[in-house]
């Protein structure tokens, strides 16, 4: 895991894999989300922790299986983001992840192979982008505004860990979300130092 603050540039939510019909080349100007977009300046795990984002790094499934069972997910499966695995669905499903959104439940990946980014909302809502690996295991609170995209290899494979039955139910950015009470909860729970930095 390496986390870094994303360096702002804009990016282009065009794959260029798939690029859209009657596309053009000022599509493409603005940059690629699968680009490492690294500012140069890092990111503790400390900082993440205030932010209420766990990262373990699990060399073996006997390690993700002590956090599932301490942490009660009781659900799991697998999910493969490639052009491969998902075939012509892939630019649709890439655009969607990297759409901000947050859940209203944890968010947990095990990361199996491959490699991705997820960027994360600060207190003041810089972006944070975190790159995971294999080994690596992230959970991000409920309430917590973020995006994930594949890296320039367009491949990760990830187990997903779930406290009940699986579902992922993105709910996109919108002023409508400020009162929802997962968003509301997670930001009473922001350590003072994590609004401020």
């Amino acid at each position: 895991m390496k986390a870094y603050w994303y360096d702002d540039a804009p990016v282009s939510l065009h794959s260029h894999l798939f690029p859209p019909p009657q596309s053009t080349c000022s599509d493409f100007a603005q940059g690629d989300q699968r680009e490492e977009h690294d500012s140069g300046r890092s990111v503790s795990q400390d900082h993440l922790s205030n932010l209420g984002i766990l990262y373990h790094r699990c060399p073996t499934l006997s390690a993700v299986d002590a956090i599932a069972s301490e942490r009660s997910y009781k659900n799991r499966d697998e999910i493969v983001v490639s052009p491969q695995s998902m075939g012509a669905n892939y630019d649709a499903k890439v655009k969607m992840f990297f759409m901000e959104h947050l859940h209203e439940d944890e968010e947990i990946r095990y990361i199996l192979d491959g490699q991705g980014f997820f960027d994360v909302r600060d207190g003041l809502d810089h972006w944070i982008r975190i790159l995971v690996q294999k080994d690596d295991l992230i959970v991000l609170p409920a309430g917590i505004f973020h995006r994930f995209t594949t890296d320039s290899n367009n491949y990760i494979k990830a187990m997903r860990l779930f406290k009940d039955e699986p579902k992922w139910t993105p709910l996109n950015r919108d002023p409508g979300l400020d009162g929802n009470v997962f968003r509301k909860t997670y930001l009473d729970s922001l350590d003072p130092e994590a609004r401020m930095t």
